[in-house]
């Protein structure tokens, strides 16, 4: 079994950090022409980058660990049963090429990269990288998480201490789910102190686990969207779960998920957006 080491994730950060010079930015600024595609919404939509990015993330990963299975987010659109593999490859690697597509099509600069390694359906290793600030967040399972900016120095990176909900802030949002949830939070959400939305999960974690915020909320659980930011949060010092409070796994991807910093945190922010019990 392939055992991951901060050497490896700087690695996957560097093909990211490449990746984001010759295939990201060029599109962003419009050095290169970039068209864009709805997938299934106006808000869901792929461009030549998001292709481009993955094609060639998949390609470095493969010569790196040929044995690997790659579940890149637009190759499992097309075959959605590479995702059964994340519970049982001995090794896989789930890529989001462009993390927050909606704003980088849009010329805002909040996206980024992200690529974790699993073992058997356990993320052991999570990497984002920023293209737009060149600097790179990464955890490896056990060992820490840090972010390494372009002086090449590794900062270790710790959530946020706990606060009061009336203190809190962090992502939450009632828009994406089901009725009757979606009334309860709406309803609840002046009980934290601000919430908000940066349309790119990349960012979000990168955020909590820097200490900038206190909690992210979500409902939709795409593997590509959370398993490196979710290693990233735990390894500096956070705690998530479920919605029902089972742990989190990239190969479930309903259920909910709220990250806090730390359990006392998580049962306070869920009972009161939720109204559930602690």
């Amino acid at each position: 079994m392939k055992v991951f080491t901060r050497n490896d994730a700087l690695m996957v950060g560097e093909i990211l950090a490449d990746v984001g010079r010759t295939e990201i930015m060029p599109r962003f600024t419009g050095a290169v022409v970039n068209s864009t595609r709805e997938k299934t919404s106006i808000f869901d939509v792929v461009t030549d980058a998001d292709e481009a990015a993955e094609r060639e993330i998949s390609c470095r990963l493969r010569k790196l660990f040929p044995a690997a299975a790659i579940i890149g987010e637009e190759a499992a659109g097309r075959k959605p049963e590479l995702l059964t593999q994340i519970a049982t490859a001995d090794l896989a690697f789930i890529i989001d090429p462009i993390d927050g597509t909606k704003n980088f099509s849009s010329g805002i600069p909040l996206f980024g990269v992200m690529v974790a390694a699993t073992v058997r359906g356990e993320i052991v290793m999570g990497v984002i990288h920023d293209p737009v600030c060149r600097d790179t967040s990464y955890a490896v399972r056990g060992v820490g998480a840090w972010r390494q900016g372009e002086d090449l120095l590794d900062r270790s990176l710790k959530v946020a201490d706990p606060v009061p909900v009336p203190q809190m802030h962090g992502v939450a949002g009632s828009g994406f789910l089901p009725e009757p949830t979606r009334s309860i939070v709406a309803r609840n959400l002046p009980r934290m102190g601000m919430s908000f939305w940066m349309r790119s999960a990349a960012q979000e974690y990168r955020m909590a686990a820097a200490g900038h915020c206190h909690v992210l909320v979500y409902n939709k659980l795409m593997p590509w969207d959370h398993a490196a930011g979710w290693l990233l949060h735990k390894e500096a010092g956070g705690y998530s779960a479920q919605l029902d409070g089972s742990p989190y796994r990239p190969d479930r991807l309903t259920g909910g998920l709220i990250c806090a910093p730390d359990f006392e945190s998580w049962q306070l922010i869920r009972s009161a957006l939720f109204d559930l019990p602690m």
